[in-house]
């Protein structure tokens, strides 16, 4: 069974480091110490448990697993934490068990035998998409790695075969996420403007009609208009009266 730690306090790494050196057949294959070292290292890795944190700097643990909860193949989440609030949050997110600090030897083993359950059956599970609150960022993997894209930063989103490419502040990428997903995920901070198209609120200026009797969308960053179908054009005028 290969292992991936997150925890910020290295104590708490050093003790689950002791505690899994105990159990024959688990490698220890990667530690970070905060959700976004997290998800690299189980993006080179392609760990079967992440031992995780919840309260980290920058993207925190739950935020974490909601993206593991999408990796292929998908690891198992136990959560690891001093605090016992965020236990539905966990389960939400799709963890398979949430052990309290200081880690006590019997539930780890037990969180572990879990885990070995988990991936026996991995096979015919797939990704999942857990009920969960609304992300901070979009993960797109590269190549063995990946790039978290905060949202307060994307333009515009739009459909590509099966991709959804992102288009942000940083330039481009792509993710394998639906339009329509994401829709319903980001309710009220994207608004419809064709059925490929998702465009972030802000970024909306104004709506120009074009020769051709087309519609087309202004945004504050786009490098060219975007068209808007003319079943979304009486709900986008009234979005952009309103901005």
């Amino acid at each position: 069974m290969k292992v991936v730690i997150a925890d910020d306090e290295p104590l708490a790494r050093e003790r689950l480091r002791l505690l899994l050196a105990e159990h024959a057949g688990v490698e220890l294959m990667a530690e970070a110490d905060n959700g976004l070292a997290a998800l690299q290292a189980c993006a080179e890795h392609q760990p079967d448990l992440v031992l995780l944190d919840i309260a980290m700097p920058g993207v925190d643990g739950l935020e974490a697993a909601r993206h593991l909860a999408a990796f292929d193949p998908r690891p198992a989440v136990v959560f690891c934490t001093a605090y016992d609030a965020h236990a539905l949050s966990a389960f939400e997110a799709a963890a398979i068990d949430y052990l309290m600090k200081p880690i006590r030897p019997e539930r780890l083993a037990a969180a572990l035998e879990r885990a070995r359950t988990f991936i026996a059956g991995r096979e015919t599970q797939g990704p999942v998409a857990p009920n969960r609150q609304a992300r901070t960022h979009l993960c797109a993997r590269l190549r063995g790695s990946l790039r978290l894209i905060p949202i307060e930063e994307v333009h515009y989103l739009q459909a590509e075969e099966k991709y959804v490419v992102v288009h942000h502040a940083r330039g481009e990428d792509l993710i394998e996420e639906s339009l329509k997903s994401l829709e319903e995920e980001f309710n009220g901070r994207f608004v419809r403007i064709h059925r490929n198209c998702l465009v972030a609120r802000h970024e909306l200026i104004e709506l120009k009609r074009v020769g051709d009797g087309h519609v087309q969308a202004i945004l504050r960053h786009g490098k060219a208009p975007l068209e808007v179908s003319r079943r979304c054009v009486a709900g986008l005028r009234e979005t952009v009266k309103n901005l």
